[in-house]
């Protein structure tokens, strides 16, 4: 084998090398894709079951329903629409009516978002700049 073939074999397998990392790569940030979604957006545009997403909102008020064991369910609000949620879990402390949150899971057949994370927002920093600007706009928006 000449300097010349070993130098290409060389670069050939580098390449080959390269591009399954890439494919790898693209292919596990494929599988951890999640749609941000409001009320609104979720009923106009519904996401195929078994999707996951993250839906953000207000957790309506009179809507939290404790469940045997650690099961929850409440219902996300932008203050027209209301989307419920069952989450089979330990809440966020700063969990509470009226209090805007982030949950993330797979829609059901009926609709119905089975949450496996819920993140509770302390301040503005928490909570995402279109679910902001979105309760804004729907006039939901309380300033302290």
């Amino acid at each position: 084998m000449t300097r010349k073939r070993k130098r290409l074999a060389v670069i050939a397998t580098g390449m080959c090398f390269l591009a399954l990392a890439a494919g790898l790569t693209f292919y596990a940030l494929g599988q951890r894709t999640s749609y941000f979604y409001m009320p609104a957006d979720l009923l106009t545009q519904p996401a195929a079951a078994g999707e996951r997403i993250r839906l953000g909102g207000l957790v309506q008020e009179g809507s939290v329903v404790r469940g045997e064991g650690t099961r929850v369910l409440f219902a996300v609000t932008d203050g027209a629409n209301v989307i419920n949620v069952v989450y089979e879990g330990i809440l966020p402390d700063l969990f509470r009516e009226e209090q805007g949150i982030v949950t993330e899971g797979t829609l059901s057949p009926d609709g119905t978002l089975l949450a496996d994370t819920v993140l509770a927002k302390h301040d503005e920093t928490y909570m995402p700049r279109e679910m902001a600007d979105r309760l804004k706009e729907e006039g939901v928006w309380k300033e302290e």
